[in-house]
Parts: C-alpha cells; structure tokens; sequence
C-alpha cells in the first residue's frame, strides 16, 4: 500500500507541473473515494454527489452558499393547494448542442422510479403523485403525475404539499438525463465519450482509482461567469496522506480531513479549516433481517453500551454534540426535542441494565454473541470501530471489525451483507423527513437507504400524516411523535452530529461553508495559484 501512495503521489506531481504550464485553470479537489457510477440514477455517495453535481443542473440548483436557485427552470407557478407546480424550462442546451426539454425531465423521472432500474435514491421523487406506486411496480412509469405540455413547460402534480420542494430538486435523483442519449446507448451514455451535460462541465477523463477530469462546457447557458477550466477530483481515501497532498500543492481541497489531525490543523492550517455544523448524522444500523438484532432488547443494550461522548470528546474532538436522536439540530420547522430516555442515566447504570437486557436475551458470560462490525477505511471511522468494540464486550458481545473502501462498504449496507454497520446521512434537502424517511418501510427489494430494514407502520403512518399537513407547526410536531418511536424501537445507533469538514487553499477563492457542505465548482476561482504552490 506504501509503495502505491508513493506512485500516486509522484503521478499527482507531474500533473501539478503539466497544469502549471497550461493557461487553463485547474482546481484539483480531494473527494474522499471513488465513484461507483457518473449516473444519478445509480449515484447515491457523496463522492458522486459532488461529481455529478458539477455537470447535471436541475430545475433548482445550488448558490454559492448551497440554498436553492433557479436552475433549468427559470421560474414555477404554484396552485393554491400546494400540489400542483408548473416549471417554465429556461431555454438552455445540452453539451451536443441539442436543447434540453421538459421531456428530458419526465424521460429522467419514469426512468428512476422504473423498480427494474432499483435506483437507490428513487425514494426521493415519492413526493410526486402514484411516483411510490410505480416504485413498487404496482404502476407502469406512465402514470406519474408529470406532464409535458409542451417543450419547456413541466407540470407536476403532488401527493401533498411540499414547501421544501424547491430544495428537494436541487438532488441528483431529480436531475434531467439526455433522452436522445439515453435511448441510443442505454446504460453507457455515462461512460466518458457518451455523456452529455446540461451543467457547468462535462466528463472528459476517468482513470478508475485515479482521477474524474471534467471540462468546462461552453454550452453552459451562464459559461460566461464560469472562472475553472478544469476540475479533476481524486479518490482520497487516506484522509491523512491526503492532508499531505494539500500542504504540497498537489490538491487544492480535501473533504474529508481526519479528525485525528485536528489540533494540528488548528495550529498549522488554521486559514484551511472550514468546519461549521453539518445538517448530518453518524449512526450504526442493525441489520434487522438477522438474529438476534430483531430483538429489541438486544437493540437496545448495545445503545445503552454506546457510551457517546467517549467518541465525541475523546475520540474526535471537533467539539460537535453527541446524537441521542436522529435529526440535527437546527433542522428548518422542526420542534426537536426527541431524544432516548437513558440520555440522563449515569453510564455504569446503562451498561449494568443493558447487561441485564443480553441475558434475558439469552446472552451472557458464558454465551457470548458474536457478531461482524462493518466500516470504512476512513481513520476516523476505524477509531470509532475500536472504541465501539471495546464497549461491547461488557455486555457480552463480541464484534469482529470489517473494514472496505467506502464504494464496497455502501454497497454492503445496500445488500444486507453486515451485522452491524457505520453510516453516514447527509441531508439532501433542510427539512425533517429527509432522515426520518430513512427508516420508512420498504418493499420486496426496494428499501432505498433503510439499511436496517426497520418497518413499524405507525411511523410510517405519522409520516404520511405530517404529509398531509399546510401548517408547518403541527407537521413538525407529527414528525417528533414519529421520531419518538423509532427512538424508542432503538431502530438504529445514533453516534453524533458532524461538522463540516474540509481543507480549502486559501487561494481558493468564493468557498463559502454552509450547513449542506456544498460547493459547487462553478462558484470557486484561484488566486495566485502559482505563487501559492
């Protein structure tokens, strides 16, 4: 592994150097992992998201400081009940120089909720009218409730109201695909050389386990005001040598920077540090399809063990709350307040109650349970894992540590192939339900993100209720009874509300940190890059 890091590194220089020389404009950023999929409908990290958000625009986007803008759509009618939206497409073109349509939009929308596809943010577009019936395949694509009268007018009709859904429309599960593309290569329109784009860039390079290259799209309908030429994003999985990479030149940005290093870049990199709080959750999921972890007993002695401020103020140490619920602080219209009921009970109590929970389980001193831990390679989440392993043991559990780059590690969640296993939520959209929809019921092999396949239907039926309801008040207090039972299932391990956490040159002009982290390439120019390096 050494010897790869070093010739990565040595790679990364001669194409620093061969940048230098070049009149182009060259942002290079750190991405934390390697892409499984250029295609929104196949994407669901953050390393995509960051990709692909470069090169797809929806009907909103993102600003400079990550709120809602328009974006292909240049304006929307909205009808007195809230659930009806007409989107006027902005006269803008593909990167082929065919325009974009409304149809593009609705060719995009049937496609990933097709179940044929099991798009796993498909979940997303539930909102839109008979969208989860056609997810569940008890409704053909057509009978979405969008139409396209016309080439640039979308009509979309909901299944309730949604204020947030200009917000919502930023995701990629919402973004247009290139119909015309699309149906000439099938899958393989996302392969370099095929893909087109409707945003700022465009791929032009992938050299798996290496680089993403995108280019700037001069068909961008705001090129004009596009300052990179070119950006190139790297699988960082090693957050330490990738520290490394930044203070030589060889990155510009990193995301994320390990929290191991952080009194370090506190005191060396201060003017790099960007952390502010994050609309995010760290959470371990029990794979509920598997002994004993559909016992609630067992869910939650192993909550009561989880001694959370071991992690957060010994273990981390970037000063960010310890979660005894699922939703973040500050969350827009949201009362919070839900919470587990052990919070205040001293830790020698919770770990002498959760030891009495694994025996009349069936576990104890002499019938150990022994159980897998899957996590990242990420050294911050291999830290965790440890202490995590350390705490089971008082209570009779005995946990094997599985570690996998983060692309194999999701894709375990998403096949079920863990006992218990570390995750990361990262708001889509600033509104309560994006991470208590993570815990709705699924159906056959449809579960989106509930990796633990938790189905309690008076949740979901709080949900629906909070759904249906125009005052923000009431709607956020359904929400907490819902977030009060599955807290009281003990559905999942709550670990902590993150900050965000990225390493940006000060040359990096036009970063502005805000609570989604997202900073899209177009809004960012460099400085005196050269003398900088």
């Amino acid at each position: 592994m050494a010897g790869r890091a070093l010739l990565a590194v040595a790679a990364l220089a001669l194409l620093v150097g061969a940048s230098t020389a070049s009149a182009e404009t060259v942002l290079k950023r750190g991405n934390g992992g390697e892409p499984k999929s250029l295609d929104p409908h196949y994407a669901d990290l953050t390393m995509e998201t960051n990709i692909i958000g470069d090169m797809l625009i929806g009907l909103t986007t993102e600003d400079a400081a990550g709120n809602a803008m328009p974006g292909a759509a240049t304006r929307w009618d909205v009808s007195p009940d809230g659930k009806t939206w007409t989107f006027h497409i902005r006269n803008h073109l593909w990167s082929d120089g065919l325009p974009v349509t409304a149809q593009d939009f609705l060719f995009a929308w049937q496609r990933i909720l097709n179940p044929k596809l099991a798009a796993p943010y498909a979940y997303q577009l539930w909102v839109v009218k008979n969208a989860k019936a056609i997810s569940d395949g008890k409704m053909p694509p057509s009978a979405l409730g969008v139409t396209a009268p016309d080439d640039k007018t979308l009509v979309v009709q909901l299944e309730h109201p949604a204020p947030y859904l200009p917000e919502l429309l930023t995701h990629l599960a919402t973004y247009p695909v290139p119909r015309h593309v699309v149906m000439a290569k099938g899958n393989a329109w996302s392969k370099v050389g095929n893909y087109v784009s409707n945003g700022p860039y465009v791929v032009t390079e992938w050299v798996p386990n290496d680089h993403v290259t995108l280019s700037k799209n001069p068909k961008f309908y705001d090129a004009a005001h596009v300052r990179i030429d070119r950006v190139e994003y790297y699988p960082t999985n090693d957050a330490v040598a990738a520290i490394k990479w930044v203070r030589g030149g060889v990155i510009d940005t990193q995301n994320p920077f390990p929290a191991i290093l952080i009194d370090w870049l506190r005191a060396n990199m201060p003017k790099a540090l960007q952390m502010i709080p994050y609309l995010s959750v760290y959470y371990v999921n029990f794979n509920m399809t598997r002994k004993p972890f559909n016992d609630v007993r067992v869910r939650e002695a192993m909550n009561l063990a989880f001694d959370r401020e071991i992690v957060t103020d010994k273990i981390i140490k970037l000063g960010e709350p310890p979660a005894y619920g699922m939703v973040p602080p500050n969350t827009t219209n949201y009362p919070g307040g839900a919470t587990m009921g052990f919070r205040s009970m001293p830790y020698a109590e919770r770990i002498k109650r959760a030891q009495a929970l694994m025996r009349a389980a069936g576990y104890g001193p002499n019938n150990r349970l022994r159980v897998t831990y899957a996590t990242t390679t990420n050294t911050d989440s291999i830290r965790m894992a440890a202490a995590f392993q350390s705490m089971l043991r008082a209570i009779y559990v005995d946990a094997s540590i599985v570690q996998s780059e983060v692309q194999v590690h999701y894709k375990k969640l998403e096949t079920g192939d863990f006992d218990l296993a570390y995750a990361n939520w990262v708001a889509d959209f600033n509104d309560a339900t994006n991470f208590l929809d993570l815990l709705r019921c699924g159906n056959g092999d449809n579960w989106g993100n509930n990796y633990a396949h938790y189905c309690n239907k008076d949740y979901d039926g709080l949900l629906d209720k909070a759904n249906q309801q125009t005052d923000l008040k009431t709607r956020g207090e359904l929400l907490r009874q819902a977030e009060d039972i599955a807290l009281k299932d003990f559905a999942w391990i709550p670990v902590r509300f993150s900050n965000t956490l990225d390493i940006v040159q000060p040359y990096v002009k036009g970063w502005i940190s805000n609570a989604r982290e997202i900073n899209r390439s177009r809004w960012l120019w460099i400085e005196k890059q050269t003398a900088a390096r």
